[in-house]
């Protein structure tokens, strides 16, 4: 029986479990589910987007709940059993006992099912309330809800009601005489759609207000209603153009497509409507920005024939086609051939922004050593926009071109034509390597071998120039020369003590005349190039000597760095050693000036006789008359109803420059209307809007120029007495 009842126990602690945790879920579900409500309550279905929203948090609330309530609905026994093993240590982990038969049970777990037995009815009398679960934080977030359910309510609903609802376009008429509603006919409601080109991609949309700003090439419609049909509605551009509306029964239309600013207003049976202007907003060119390569590139020998190029190309409203255009130049002189090729960007689609990294492989165009390449980039856009790139230069360098100057000058170039072998030299090298692999071992030998050969000889032709008449000044130091190790001998026994060689042969006259004597054929005493040429020569020779070691002992690959330093100082040799024999030209005998001057004859000249007058041209001529009666109304305080053709013709200049800065003279321009509505009527003129024309009329003349003013000597009391007395 007391098994029975712990086994009740545990069963009522599962449905009181049960029963607090849907609670829980419940009031977080209610606490979702009041803000919903109070939004839909408020707003009902005027908004769509504030009722959606509300029944997605309401039904986010209720599968939420459906949710939890699932999951705890499969709360099990043995879960209550490890709850309670948590919550109290006294159980001893061992409430899991009770689930168990007794006759499956061991002597040990059945005495400690009997004490655990004991114990639960000591922590959970039978009638005694076991489980109940306390959330502050839901709580605190139902009351909060329930706030901000209260706040939602007593928010005004109009403003939000009407966020969507388009707005509606005022126009207004200030000369407009006062007469009855009734039989006045007015603007109810006017419509103002904007259809923008193809090329901007750009859906059509409806204006906001009468100051329009459309792009390049929209069109631009008008839907006028009225409460009465008019007798006259026309559409003025820039105080000239007159443009009447089509009448669609009930209301009027009116379409123009616009490439230009203007400034326009209603003409409605007579009355003249504000001045409201239209802004273009023109389709900018496209944009390139090159990154790499720079302006000019020059790829050395041995250099890779790649050049990379990277550039950005932006455009405002979409980028239609985009390549570059290639032109190789080969040859030189009147031989040279050029060759232009079209190479694609990758570009797919229109994009208003588009990377460039392309990698342009000069030996696929077929240019080859002393070649040259000029490509730009050009892009087009989905109007009528174009733009191309600056130039970029490519050259491939030419070590077999030597560099002549003819400036006043004739050059005459000393360096003989197997100085260009060493480049030869450096493709085998290259090809020998490309090919190590297709060849076997012996013959990959034997070629390096015979590279190193051409080496040796290319060195020997050069150390000729050096005084180098056999394979003695081999080696990076240039080696020692025949006959040396025994100068050094006999300078090492002359630091001893012992006597010169020199005065040991004064019977010799050869060696009597040795340091006196030009030696042009010995390797030490070379004069050919001069001391800084001859030091990168001898360098040059080193650097053969080690390609020559490397080539000879199979090793072709360590070679190439060698190779390619010769061959660098070779050309440095080449571009240094010039001789040059200056020109030899006439010089001209001075001029007898004081003999020669003002002695010509002047019978046969005859003076000009054709005249002509230009008159110089008056600006905004309306504009200073009307500066001109603006002077006189200040004095005078009349005006007369001939002077409105003077106002009307002032402000169709007016209007022409407000077609560039229509910022500054727009509120000028509804002022100058308010002035000629108060003379058609008779009335005081406004003494703001009198203001605000003259400053926009003064704005307008362009700055006198400056004349020179007689100046005035203010004279003392002292100076005007003497002056009196000189005069009589």
């Amino acid at each position: 029986m007391a098994l029975d009842s712990s086994i009740r126990i545990l069963h009522r602690i599962r449905r009181q479990y049960v029963q607090a945790k849907a609670l829980l879920y419940a009031l977080q579900a209610l606490a979702v589910v009041a803000v919903g409500v109070a939004v839909l309550y408020k707003w009902q279905f005027e908004v769509p987007v504030f009722a959606a929203t509300a029944i997605a948090i309401m039904l986010a609330a209720v599968v939420y709940f459906g949710m939890r309530w699932s999951s705890i609905r499969e709360t099990d026994l043995q879960q209550v059993a490890r709850h309670l093993n948590r919550q109290y240590p006294q159980l001893e982990d061992s409430t899991g006992l009770l689930l168990r038969d007794s006759g499956s049970l061991n002597l040990l777990e059945r005495l400690q099912q009997q004490r655990i037995v004991a114990t639960l009815q000591e922590l959970h009398p039978e009638k005694e309330k076991a489980f109940s679960l306390r959330s502050t934080a839901t709580y605190v977030a139902l009351g909060l809800a329930l706030v901000l359910s209260a706040g939602i309510l007593y928010l005004p609903a109009a403003p939000l009601a009407s966020t969507d609802a388009p707005k509606e376009i005022q126009v207004e008429f200030p000369d407009a005489p006062p007469v009855a509603t009734d039989t006045a006919t007015v603007i109810e409601k006017i419509d103002i759609t904007i259809t923008p080109p193809a090329y901007t991609g750009k859906s059509t949309y409806q204006a906001e207000s009468p100051n329009i700003r459309v792009e390049e090439g929209a069109a631009v419609s008008w839907r006028i209603r009225t409460n009465k049909p008019a007798k006259t509605l026309q559409l003025v551009l820039n105080e000239d153009v007159a443009a009447d509306f089509t009448a669609e029964g009930e209301a009027y239309t009116l379409s123009r497509r616009f490439s230009e600013p203007a400034v326009y207003h209603l003409n409605l049976n007579g009355q003249k409507s504000a001045f409201y202007t239209i802004e273009i907003t023109p389709d900018e060119p496209p944009v390139i920005q090159v990154q790499q390569p720079k302006q000019y590139t020059e790829i050395l020998f041995g250099e890779p024939q790649r050049v990379n190029l990277q550039a950005q190309l932006t455009d405002d409203y979409g980028i239609r086609e985009a390549n570059m255009i290639a032109t190789v130049a080969k040859g030189s002189g009147e031989a040279v051939k050029f060759r232009e090729e079209k190479i694609s960007l990758g570009l797919s689609g229109t994009r208003r922004s588009f990377a460039v990294n392309q990698t342009l492989d000069l030996q696929q165009l077929g240019m080859t050593y002393g070649d040259e390449l000029y490509f730009y980039v050009q892009a087009w856009d989905n109007h009528r926009g174009y733009t191309r790139s600056e130039t970029y230069f490519v050259q491939i360098e030419d070590t077999t071109i030597v560099e002549a100057s003819f400036d006043m000058s004739m050059g005459v170039n000393p360096v003989p034509e197997y100085f260009r072998s060493q480049r030869q030299i450096i493709i085998d090298t290259e090809k020998l390597l490309e090919e190590q692999k297709s060849i076997s071992r012996t013959a990959f030998e034997e070629r390096s071998n015979n590279i190193g050969v051409d080496q040796k000889l290319l060195r020997l032709r050069y150390g000729k120039f050096l005084g180098e008449e056999s394979e003695s000044g081999i080696g990076p130091g240039g080696g020692i020369p025949e006959g040396e190790e025994g100068h050094e001998a006999e300078q090492h026994s002359a630091d001893d003590g012992h006597d010169h060689p020199e005065f040991e042969n004064q019977n010799d006259p050869q060696a009597l005349l040795d340091p006196y004597m030009h030696k042009h054929d010995q390797e030490g005493e070379a004069t050919i190039f001069e001391p800084a040429v001859k030091a990168k020569l001898k360098g040059a020779l080193a650097q053969m000597w080690e390609a020559e070691l490397r080539l000879r002992t199979h090793k072709p690959k360590e070679a190439l760095p060698f190779e390619y330093k010769a061959l660098r100082m070779l050309k440095e040799v080449q571009q240094s050693q010039r001789a040059y024999v200056a020109k030899t030209g006439f010089e001209a005998p001075p001029l007898k000036e004081p003999e020669l001057r003002l002695s010509g004859e002047l019978d046969k000249i005859t003076p000009l006789s054709e005249r002509q007058t230009i008159k110089a041209e008056t600006k905004l001529p309306h504009t200073r008359a009307a500066l001109d009666w603006l002077e006189r109304y200040k004095r005078q305080g009349k005006y007369r109803q001939q002077d409105v053709q003077v106002l009307e013709q002032a402000g169709q200049e007016l209007a022409q420059q407000a077609l560039n800065r229509p910022g500054n003279y727009l509120r000028a321009l509804q002022d100058l209307r308010s002035l000629i509505s108060d003379m058609n009527s008779g009335e005081a003129l406004c003494p703001s809007c009198l203001r605000t024309v003259e400053q926009a009329w003064v704005a307008l003349l362009p700055p006198a120029e400056k004349t020179p003013q007689p100046q005035r000597v203010q004279r003392g009391k002292l100076a005007q007495e003497y002056r009196k007395q000189l005069q009589q």
